[in-house]
């Protein structure tokens, strides 16, 4: 059953990870809309149906743009709950950093999760280093210009994100992904950090998959006690593609964060 209050409606603002794109939110669009709420899912630079390829997208914020176009867009005083997943956590804090006034809060699911302290590709770093090479499975790796692409192959999505899903949003998996890249020569030689005065006071929200095996659940609630956040909930039975394998329970999460923050 749903803990949402009907009476408080929202405006979601929904960003994939990775060699993903909207279509990845149907399930969780539709249960949000269906209670009234405004939802727009977009896909980033690359993504989706975006016409650019990943051979013309070398940085983080030539692959955030649609998002941080949208989010100029958005009223003065209206904000937005905008959610990231995986690596859509850096995007988002891109936009919480540009945007900081028109977010009541965001919410990083199983996402990675910058913090003030460290240069903007300390986490990523933290992660690569932790997941041995093997572990990628079947996915492709090549130089791309200034950057490393990746793609991942069916392998890799169905035993490290889609684990728990159906077999039938494996198979859209497998037809809509799209190479794509963690940008991570670009974070490396950024040397400004996330500030205090834009991303730092935007209120943020963790959610924890605990049968994620891409960004493991150690890792995940490292990230939250590294970015300090204390607000953190847990999907228990999800994979990494909670939107797909827990849809209902991950739209209860984000209508408690809703409650508390919008």
């Amino acid at each position: 059953m749903s803990t949402e209050n009907v009476q408080d409606k929202n405006h979601y603002v929904l960003v994939h990870g990775a060699c993903h794109g909207a279509w990845c939110w149907y399930k969780v669009k539709s249960i949000l809309e269906s209670s009234g709420h405004l939802v727009t899912v977009i896909d980033l630079a690359a993504s989706g149906h975006n016409s650019k390829k990943i051979e013309d997208v070398d940085t983080i914020s030539e692959y955030s743009q649609p998002l941080l176009e949208l989010m100029a867009t958005i009223p003065t005083n209206d904000k937005v709950i905008l959610v990231g997943h995986s690596l859509g956590g850096v995007n988002i804090a891109l936009a919480m950093e540009q945007f900081p006034k028109k977010i009541a809060v965001a919410v990083f699911l199983t996402a990675f999760v910058p913090d003030i302290q460290h240069k903007p590709s300390y986490v990523m770093e933290k992660y690569i280093e932790s997941i041995p090479a093997a572990e990628w499975l079947d996915t492709e790796f090549s130089q791309n210009g200034n950057k490393t692409a990746m793609f991942f192959g069916p392998k890799f999505l169905s035993n490290k994100l889609y684990q728990c899903s159906s077999p039938e949003d494996l198979e859209l998996a497998k037809k809509l992904a799209r190479p794509g890249s963690l940008f991570m020569e670009d974070l490396t030689q950024q040397n400004k950090l996330f500030s205090k005065q834009g991303y730092g006071p935007v209120p943020s929200a963790f959610i924890v998959c605990n049968e994620d095996v891409a960004i493991p659940l150690k890792f995940q609630l490292w990230m939250t006690h590294n970015a300090g956040i204390n607000d953190v909930f847990e999907i228990k039975g999800a994979d990494h593609m909670a939107m797909l394998s827990k849809p209902q329970q991950l739209c209860d999460s984000l209508y408690q964060i809703a409650t508390k923050y919008a």
